[in-house]
């Protein structure tokens, strides 16, 4: 499995509440942080949004199926929820819940501990290109 990797927009592109999900390369990802670099260098240091960026399409939509974007979109602006009241607010088997839960943190959307789940955002923004097959 790919893990994604994770680098952040300038805070002024998006509200620090919005974790920001897309797809993009490690070369994306170093591009973004040598740029990052040399702001800061030059004194234009800025503070970075929360974001997640997949290898492709098909690891971003295996991660966030259908029934894992609800979980998210329940728990969103939420603070701590338990498990079962995931599944009680998603109407879903708490087992199965719990399933999702563990591949939503593992790909960094939620925050998860012994007793809770957390997703720290208020909202959740998806962006990607689709452009014609080569």
């Amino acid at each position: 499995m790919a893990r994604p990797c994770s680098y952040g927009r300038l805070a002024e592109d998006i509200d620090m509440s919005t974790l920001t999900v897309g797809i993009g390369s490690m070369a994306d990802a170093r591009t973004r942080f040598l740029e990052a670099a040399a702001g800061a260098a030059a004194g234009r240091a800025s503070a970075a949004a929360p974001a997640i960026y997949f290898a492709s399409y098909d690891e971003m939509h295996r991660v966030l199926a259908p029934a894992r974007l609800a979980i998210v979109k329940a728990m969103a602006g939420q603070g701590p929820l338990a498990i079962r009241e995931v599944a009680r607010r998603v109407g879903r088997d708490v087992q199965a819940v719990h399933r999702d839960v563990v591949t939503l943190s593992d790909a960094g959307i939620v925050d998860r501990s012994e007793a809770s789940v957390t997703f720290p955002h208020d909202r959740i923004h998806v962006e990607f290109d689709v452009g014609a097959a080569a």
